[in-house]
């Protein structure tokens, strides 16, 4: 197994734009759009990766671990961030919240990847499955997005949201989360993920509770949605990816019923050997 390798470039007007991979670096190239308020520093199937030939990366997005906070950014511009590391033939995978970040790099990218991922909150049909405390924090995001975002730059927290994840997570996932050595980077990759402050989750939760700007209707690439049917948290997708998966043109949903949102890490042979 290769040690991770860290990475940084200027992009346009000097911003510092930042990453994390793993794996042969002539391997093909795995765009991992991380979850909520994490750095890139948190990989998976990090022992695979030399097997089949697959080259992990794992960007900063703006505003989280060292890549530099773009205050206008959107996931239009995400797109355009990632086109500035020339890769060929790149695949995407979205873990949690990064599942629309992943989603909006399909005019980029060979096929897509969402793992537990965040559907659409705006669309009728998973908006009206959302606990109502979600529910409200949604409809405040899209009501003042300014606003809210303001509030949780000024509330969020490292630890706020760790505590927020072992809460909403089933007992299974939390054992996984908080295993030994696994928990303390976790934890660390959030750490790093706040080292600027909360504005880049902040901005993050503007981007994803809001519309996106690609429906999934017109994302041309193949996607594999992996759910697990014991996954318990409220900002995943309500309905285990049915509502995405009948919206994506090609789409198939893996929904494993002994799992949680752990999966990525607990079925990461499954999901990598999906990406060769």
């Amino acid at each position: 197994m290769t040690s991770p390798r860290r990475n940084l470039i200027r992009l346009p007007g000097e911003r510092a734009f930042a990453w994390t991979e793993w794996g042969p670096p002539a391997g093909r190239p795995v765009i991992f759009c991380t979850g909520a308020g994490m750095s890139g520093s948190l990989g998976f199937g990090e022992d695979l990766l030399d097997a089949f030939g697959l080259r992990l990366i794992a960007p900063d997005r703006p505003g989280l671990g060292r890549s530099a906070p773009d205050a206008t950014r959107t996931l239009a511009s995400w797109l355009a961030d990632i086109r500035h590391l020339d890769l060929t033939d790149p695949v995407a995978v979205g873990f949690s919240q990064g599942a629309p970040f992943a989603l909006a790099l399909s005019p980029l990218v060979a096929a897509i990847t969402i793992v537990c991922g965040q559907d659409d909150f705006g669309w009728p049909a998973t908006a009206s499955r959302l606990p109502a405390e979600v529910a409200a924090m949604v409809a405040e995001a899209r009501r003042d997005p300014a606003g809210f975002e303001r509030q949780i730059a000024g509330t969020a927290t490292a630890g706020w949201l760790w505590t927020m994840i072992m809460t909403m997570s089933a007992p299974a996932d939390r054992a996984v989360f908080e295993a030994p050595g696994f928990g303390g980077r976790y934890r660390a990759c959030l750490d790093e993920g706040f080292a600027q402050g909360a504005a880049g989750y902040a901005r993050d939760l503007v981007l994803t509770w809001n519309d996106w700007p690609m429906a999934p209707e017109v994302v041309a690439a193949p996607v594999q949605l992996w759910y697990g049917r014991q996954d318990t948290s409220p900002v995943h997708s309500p309905d285990f990816g049915a509502t995405l998966a009948r919206r994506l043109p090609r789409a198939t949903l893996n929904v494993v019923e002994d799992q949680g949102s752990a999966i990525l890490w607990t079925r990461a042979r499954d999901i990598l050997a999906g990406l060769r």
